[in-house]
């Protein structure tokens, strides 16, 4: 019997999952270049959508908090790199939550005839949001040079706060997943969550206006953290990061992900049969 060869005995798949992911990890990669393809070959808008989108966006906010409201920009920063950094995380949070959360149904076919680990496809689908991100973070540097506004020595530690996004965003993805296979209304309460933490989330604004009262209440969204280590990593200067707060998102984050991924673990077997 060759080293590769599939096993499939009572209990051993539970037993050997996570060595399983690692052994399926090229059909990891021909799902993520498969959404990849799809979403941009044969479209008229294609990649020049991830340009529109967060442009216009950044364009709407800068106008509504700092001309309209007047709202302070952080670190000496212009007001349009504030917006645009505290968007690239919360795109990036979006996206994935958007892409996973039909992710199995979109591969009933497959899920319902192969046996591998179901984890692979929800977080093959977040490479598409990674793309975005690649094309967004290019538009910020863009944005950046226009303004004349460089950053400083921190943003090397921007890979981190892209995993902390990551991580942030694939606990609750991995929560709706699951529950979109067997609710299939779920579907339609993601972009209520989407659009409504665009808003409760520190975006077109500094979260330092939020009062220290209720600031570290405000950091029990995750995404409070990762924004505001973002910005922190990106504008430099005089840019604080409000450490009890930035803590507290990471638990919250990294206590989301625990529980999306045992969720997901616990509902897994019943997919075949339900998608």
């Amino acid at each position: 019997m060759t080293q590769d060869a599939i096993i499939l005995a009572p209990g051993r798949a539970d037993r050997h999952y996570w060595r399983d992911l690692w052994r399926y990890r090229e059909l990891f990669f021909i799902l993520a270049w498969r959404d990849i393809a799809v979403r941009y070959k044969q479209t008229i808008i294609g990649l020049a959508w991830a340009f529109v989108r967060p442009f216009l966006t950044m364009v709407v906010f800068t106008i509504v908090f700092g001309r309209l409201a007047n709202l302070p920009s952080e670190g000496g920063a212009p007001y349009p790199v504030l917006v645009f950094a505290g968007m690239l995380p919360w795109f990036l949070f979006s996206s994935i939550l958007s892409e996973a959360s039909n992710s199995l149904i979109g591969n009933a076919s497959l899920i319902s005839k192969v046996y591998f680990p179901r984890l692979i496809v929800p977080i093959a689908s977040a490479a598409t949001a990674l793309v975005d991100f690649a094309v967004n973070l290019f538009i910020l540097a863009l944005v950046m040079l226009w303004f004349g506004y460089m950053p400083g020595a921190r943003i090397i530690l921007l890979p981190f706060f892209v995993l902390f996004a990551v991580v942030a965003s694939l606990g609750p993805a991995l929560l709706i997943t699951a529950l979109n296979v067997k609710y299939r209304d779920f579907r339609y309460i993601v972009p209520f969550i989407v659009q409504f933490g665009l808003y409760v989330s520190p975006v077109g604004f500094s979260s330092a206006i939020i009062p220290e009262r209720w600031r570290l209440l405000y950091s029990a969204n995750p995404v409070v953290g990762v924004i505001d280590g973002f910005r922190w990593c990106i504008l430099g200067g005089d840019t604080a990061l409000y450490p009890p707060g930035f803590a507290l998102s990471l638990v919250v984050a990294a206590a989301l992900l625990w529980f999306g991924v045992r969720y997901f673990r616990a509902t897994e077997r019943s997919f075949a049969d339900l998608v």
